[in-house]
């Protein structure tokens, strides 16, 4: 590697990685906010939140790095023509490839970033994040529970209180279950407060009632008591154990089945192994429009803000169409052929534009020496 190489390359990574830590932590920060209400409302522990938020991480990496790149590459290109730096690197016999070479460096080796990004971390964390919910909605139901509102922890199931205290009891109860539409069941309790047993999660009341009617027969039956116990296992609608959604799923598992589970649809398994792949060559894509549109044509001395600005509409024209593809390709399998070409065409014409169409003299020129 040439010394003009790693120069570029040095200053094209700076970049990157200050713009891909600049726009992940505002990111991160907007969704991680919406999690504090766990903490404030419902006694979530700071420890649990903060392995919460760090779960989100990996996926916003994912999405935001390919972008990083864009940004690096056209700035670092665009200073140093403003600077006049390519124009002596020209001079001194510096190829055209050369000059391509760190920009497409950096592409490279935020693909291969990305690619364990997408092979291992965002599975790994989805599946983490996701069992965790998991183990909220259907463990940890007191966490749930909102003062003051009808909390729906099921399609059958809704659980008011009125108030809660500093330790964690309950007041004002109010329990409406009708998975047995033919028989609702309305329970109301002064007090009450949870318990954790090996069997799951109870919910001990104290002074009310339980109040079953029947529809057949118009019948209304009332069941009062001093302390009543209830098993919250009965009141949800997930199972027991749950199956994995295809973006939980490593690349192995994609192509095959997980022990234990219910596999995920197989065009489902396939969009999401196919988009695993995509995405890090969308690193590369992103690191050939800067290039394509700053290292041809010829020097202008008053500046090149219009291919600044051409290089920004390409770029933004090929992430929309990349969103859209996306957004279609659940619904009609045969877009993926059209998301390859969406991701390789920006390669290919920054092939032809530098190497293929470019001037044999100045391919040919030799290297600076390192």
């Amino acid at each position: 590697m040439s010394a003009i190489t790693r120069y570029v390359l040095r200053q094209t990574l700076v970049v990157m990685l200050f713009v891909t830590l600049a726009f992940t932590a505002a990111i991160w920060l907007v969704q991680a906010l919406r999690l504090i209400d766990l903490i404030v409302n419902h006694g979530l522990s700071t420890g649990l939140f903060l392995y919460l938020a760090l779960l989100l991480l990996p996926r916003f990496i994912d999405a935001v790095l390919p972008v990083a790149v864009f940004i690096a590459v056209l700035f670092v290109y665009n200073k140093l023509t403003t600077e006049s730096e390519l124009v002596v690197m020209r001079a001194a016999g510096v190829s055209q490839i050369e000059l391509a070479r760190p920009a497409l460096l950096a592409g490279g080796i935020a693909m291969v970033v990305l690619l364990s990004i997408s092979a291992y971390f965002v599975p790994a964390s989805n599946r983490a994040f996701k069992d965790l919910q998991f183990d909220i909605r259907n463990k940890l139901v007191s966490i749930l529970l909102q003062e003051g509102t009808f909390n729906t922890i099921s399609d059958s199931v809704t659980i008011y209180v009125r108030g809660r205290d500093s330790t964690g009891d309950l007041s004002g109860i109010v329990i409406y279950d009708s998975r047995d539409r033919a028989k609702p069941i309305m329970i109301v309790a002064e007090r009450g407060a949870f318990v954790d047993t090996a069997q799951g999660p109870r919910l001990l009341l104290v002074k009310g009632s339980r109040q079953a009617y029947e529809n057949d027969s118009n019948r209304l039956s009332v069941l009062t008591f001093d302390q009543y116990t209830l098993d919250l296992s009965l009141y949800r609608d997930a199972p027991g154990v749950r199956n994995r959604q295809p973006d939980e799923l490593y690349l192995p598992q994609l192509l095959g089945q997980e022990p234990g589970q219910r596999p995920p649809s197989e065009d489902g398994r396939l969009i999401e192994f196919n988009l695993r792949l995509l995405n890090p060559l969308t690193a590369l894509a992103f690191a050939a429009i800067p290039i394509a549109c700053l290292l041809t044509g010829e020097f202008n001395r008053r500046g090149q803000a219009i291919r600044v600005l051409v290089a920004i509409m390409i770029g933004f024209f090929f992430e929309a169409v990349d969103f859209g593809l996306k957004n279609m390709l659940g619904r009609h399998l045969v877009m993926m052929v059209p998301l390859y070409i969406n991701v390789l065409a920006p390669l290919a014409v920054a092939y032809w534009l530098l190497w293929a169409r470019g001037p044999r003299e100045s391919r040919g020129r030799g290297r600076v020496p390192a």
